[in-house]
C-alpha cells in the first residue's frame, strides 16, 4: 500500500519539477513511511512520485517509481495484485528478474500483454499512475471495485494527480475553488460520490476505468471501463447459478477460500479487524482454517452496550483460537479522534463510523502492517437492514395512485412527531411487537416523506438521503447527475431488491465504506485488504438467486450457510448491529460547545456556504430532545470542521511561503 502523486505541466511551464512532486508526496507521506521516490522528464513536462509501504519484497528492488525493463514505462502503484505469483510464472521467459514485487510483474504484463489486456487478468485493489515515454502518453487506472482511490485534474493549465487531494493542494499550480453543487451532494449523503470532489474541476477516476491522456488530448479525454459492475450484475442476473444450494455453499466456500488465501500473502505481520459480525466472521475463519498458527485479530469495545459488539467479536475469537487483541475506548478517547477528521479524510465525509474505524486501525497497527477486513458481504448478499424496509414500504405504497400517496404523507406530517409519540405510547399494550421502535414519531414522518416517492428507485433515493431538501440549504447550488439519482446509470435489472444492491454496489460501497477504510487505514500506515471484493466473488454474487441472499426476512443467508461450517449458529445469530458511536447523545453532551461554534448563525451567514435557518432550526431541536437530527447535522459539522481546518492550513501554507 503506498501513495501516489505527480503532474503534467503545460510546455511552457518554468515552475521545479523535483520540489513540486516532492511536495506533493510529502503531504501523503503517511501512506508510504518507508521509501520515497521520484522521477521527473522536465523535456516532456511528467513528474511522478511515490511513497512506499513495504509490504512485498521489503528490499530497494521494490523501489517506484519503476521503470519497466525496456524503459518505455514508469510506473508508480498502489496498491496489491494477489496473483502475481501466478502471473510470474507466466511471464517468466528466462530472463533475470530484478526482485520479487508485484510492481515488477504488472510492468512486465503490460509490456507482454497490453495496457488493458494486463489489468483485466490482476486480481487485486491498485491505483496507479503509467507513463509512456514511447507514445507520450499518462494512464490512470483505478481498481474494479474501488477499493484504492485516485483524484485528478486542471488546474492552471497543470494536469494533478494523487491518491488523495493533500497531494495535489501542496502543487504549486493548485487553485482550490469549493464546488457548491458538490456541497449538495455531500449533505444529502454524508459522502462524496464519484467521480465528483469537492472542488471544480478536480475529479475522482471512476473504479474500473482507465484515463488516458496524450499532449494533444489531455482536456478531452474521458475514463474508459475494462470493467462494468453494471455488465456483470445484468449478466449475473440473466445467467443464474443452476446449482443446487448444497453445490452453491461448497462453490462460495471454495472462492472465499481463495480469495482470503491470496490476501495472507505478506513480507510483514498480517491480521484481521473483527467485530463478530457475519462478514468480518467469515473472513477470519477462512484465514484460521488456512494458517498453521493463530491469526492476530482486533476489535474495539464501547461501555455503551447499544454499540458493543466486544463481547461478540471476543467469543468468535475464543471460538476460533485467534490470538485476540480488544480495546475499550471511552468516550473521552474516541471524541478526541473528532478534530483529526478533517485532515484523515482529505475532503467532507460525515460517516460517523468513521470514528471507531480510525481506532481500530490505530489499535492495529500497534501489532500488525496488513490487516483483513469483511467490507462488501451487504452489498453483495442483501445485508443492509434498508433492504427489506425498503421491500415492505413499496409493497404497501406502489399499489397507490401518486396523488393517494402524496396526501396521505400530508396527512402524516401534519401531526408533530411528538403528538406520534404519545399515540404509540398509549398503544404500547395492543401493538405487536414488531411495532414497538424507539423515536416512532420520528419514523412516522420519515415514512411520510417515503410515501410521497413516485417511483421504487426514488423511494431508495430518499432511503439514501439525509436532507431532502439540501439544494436550498447550499446557497447557490444545483444538484448534479449521480447513479443514485441519473436512470441511464443504473442497470437494467427485475427486481427492487437488485437494483437497491446494484446502487450500493456503485456508490455506496466505493464512496463511503471503502472511502472510510482507506483514509482510516492508512492514516496510520496499514494496510486493508478486503476478501469479498475478489472480483471473481463479485461475479459469482451476482448470479446467486435472491432466493440465497434472503430467505425469511433473514440476510445473506448463502454466506451465512458458509459460515456455519466453522462458527456455530448460536455465536451469529443476532441482529444486526452498526459500527457507530452515540453522536445523537454526544451533540446534546460533551459535543455541544464544539458544534455551536460551527453552526453559529453568524459565521454560516458570512461563509456564505449554507442557509442558516434549517440548520438552526434542527440544532434547536436536536438540543431539545424534541427529535433527533444527527444525521443532518453532522454532514453540515463535517464540512464545517473541513472548511476551518482548510483554511488554516491555507494560512499556515502561506505564512510558510513568505518566510522560505
Amino acid at each position: 500500500m503506498c501513495g501516489v502523486a505527480g503532474f503534467w505541466a503545460r510546455s511552457d511551464w518554468r515552475g521545479a519539477f523535483e520540489s513540486s512532486v516532492r511536495l506533493m508526496t510529502d503531504a501523503i507521506n503517511y501512506r508510504g513511511p518507508d521509501d520515497q521516490g521520484h522521477w521527473v522528464d522536465r523535456k516532456a513536462g511528467i513528474a511522478l512520485g511515490h511513497r512506499r509501504l513495504s509490504i512485498i519484497d521489503l528490499s530497494p528492488e521494490g523501489h517506484q517509481p519503476m521503470p519497466s525493463d525496456s524503459g518505455r514505462y514508469l510506473i508508480s502503484f498502489n496498491g496489491e495484485i494477489y496473483n502475481f505469483r501466478e502471473l510470474r510464472k507466466e511471464l517468466d521467459n528466462g530472463s533475470p528478474w530484478r526482485g520479487h514485487s508485484d510492481t515488477e510483474v504488472m510492468l512486465k504484463a503490460i509490456e507482454a500483454w497490453g495496457l488493458e489486456a494486463a489489468v483485466k487478468r490482476f486480481v487485486g485493489m491498485f491505483a496507479f499512475a503509467l507513463w509512456d515515454r514511447k507514445e507520450r502518453r499518462l494512464h490512470l487506472v483505478r481498481d474494479r471495485l474501488g477499493i484504492k482511490p485516485m483524484y485528478y485534474g486542471w488546474s492552471g493549465g497543470t494536469f494533478l494527480f494523487g491518491s488523495e487531494l493533500k497531494a495535489l493542494r501542496a502543487h504549486p499550480e493548485f487553485e482550490a475553488e469549493i464546488d457548491r453543487d458538490v456541497v449538495s451532494l455531500l449533505i444529502r449523503f454524508g459522502d462524496i460520490p464519484a467521480p465528483y470532489s469537492i472542488y471544480k474541476d478536480i475529479y475522482k477516476l471512476t473504479p474500473g476505468t482507465i484515463l488516458t491522456l496524450s499532449s494533444s488530448t489531455r482536456e478531452r479525454s474521458y475514463p474508459v471501463p475494462f470493467w462494468s459492475a453494471r455488465e456483470v450484475a445484468e449478466r449475473g442476473v440473466a445467467n443464474p447459478l443452476r446449482n443446487t444450494e448444497v453445490e452453491a455453499v461448497e462453490h462460495l466456500d471454495t472462492l472465499l477460500r481463495e480469495a482470503v488465501r491470496l490476501r495472507m500473502v505478506a513480507d510483514v505481520p498480517l491480521g484481521a479487524f473483527l467485530s463478530g459480525g457475519l462478514d468480518s466472521s467469515t473472513v477470519v475463519a477462512l484465514m484460521q482454517a488456512q494458517s498453521d498458527r493463530p491469526v492476530k485479530t482486533f476489535s474495539i469495545g464501547f461501555h455503551e452496550a447499544d454499540y458493543n459488539e466486544a463481547e461478540h467479536a471476543k467469543a468468535i475469537a475464543r471460538h476460533l483460537g485467534t490470538d485476540h487483541v480488544e480495546l475499550y475506548v471511552t468516550p473521552q478517547e474516541a471524541m478526541q479522534v473528532i478534530p483529526k477528521l478533517p485532515s484523515l479524510y482529505d475532503e467532507p465525509f460525515a460517516d460517523s463510523s468513521q470514528i471507531p474505524t480510525f481506532l481500530v486501525s490505530q489499535l492495529t497497527r500497534q501489532y500488525v502492517t496488513v490487516s483483513l477486513s469483511g467490507d462488501g458481504g451487504d452489498e453483495l448478499f442483501a445485508g443492509y437492514d434498508r433492504y427489506p424496509w425498503g421491500l415492505d414500504i413499496w409493497s404497501g405504497i406502489g399499489w397507490m395512485p401518486r396523488g393517494a400517496r402524496r396526501a396521505t404523507a400530508r396527512a402524516l406530517k401534519a401531526v408533530s412527531p411528538k403528538v406520534w409519540e404519545q399515540c404509540f405510547k398509549a398503544m404500547v399494550p395492543i401493538l405487536p411487537d414488531r411495532f414497538r421502535r424507539p423515536n416512532p414519531g420520528e419514523k412516522v414522518h420519515r415514512l411520510a416523506e417515503l410515501l410521497a416517492s413516485d417511483n421504487s428507485e426514488t423511494l431508495y433515493y430518499k432511503l439514501m438521503s439525509d436532507w431532502s431538501e439540501q439544494t436550498s440549504l447550499v446557497l447557490g447550488s444545483s444538484e448534479p447527475p449521480t447513479t443514485l439519482n441519473d436512470p441511464a446509470q443504473c442497470a437494467n435489472l427485475p427486481e427492487f431488491l437488485q437494483r437497491m444492491m446494484f446502487l450500493d454496489l456503485v456508490s455506496y460501497l466505493p464512496d463511503d465504506i471503502l472511502t472510510k477504510v482507506d483514509r482510516a487505514s492508512m492514516a496510520v500506515s496499514l494496510e486493508a485488504r478486503v476478501p469479498l471484493l475478489d472480483h471473481r466473488v463479485v461475479e459469482f454474487a451476482w448470479r446467486v438467486p435472491l432466493t440465497m441472499k434472503m430467505r425469511n426476512g433473514q440476510s445473506k443467508w448463502l454466506l451465512r450457510q458458509v459460515l456455519y461450517e466453522y462458527v456455530p449458529k448460536e455465536l451469529i445469530e443476532r441482529p444486526k448491529m452498526g459500527f457507530g458511536v452515540p453522536i445523537d447523545g454526544w451533540l446534546r453532551g460533551p459535543l455541544r460547545e464544539w458544534a455551536e461554534t460551527l453552526l453559529d448563525e453568524r459565521r454560516l451567514q458570512d461563509e456564505g456556504f449554507f442557509n442558516p435557518e434549517p440548520i438552526r432550526q434542527k440544532w434547536l431541536e436536536h438540543l431539545s430532545g424534541r427529535r433527533s437530527w444527527h444525521y443532518e447535522l453532522w454532514s453540515v459539522l463535517m464540512f464545517q470542521a473541513w472548511l476551518d481546518e482548510n483554511a488554516r492550513s491555507s494560512t499556515e501554507d502561506r505564512q510558510g511561503s513568505l518566510v522560505s
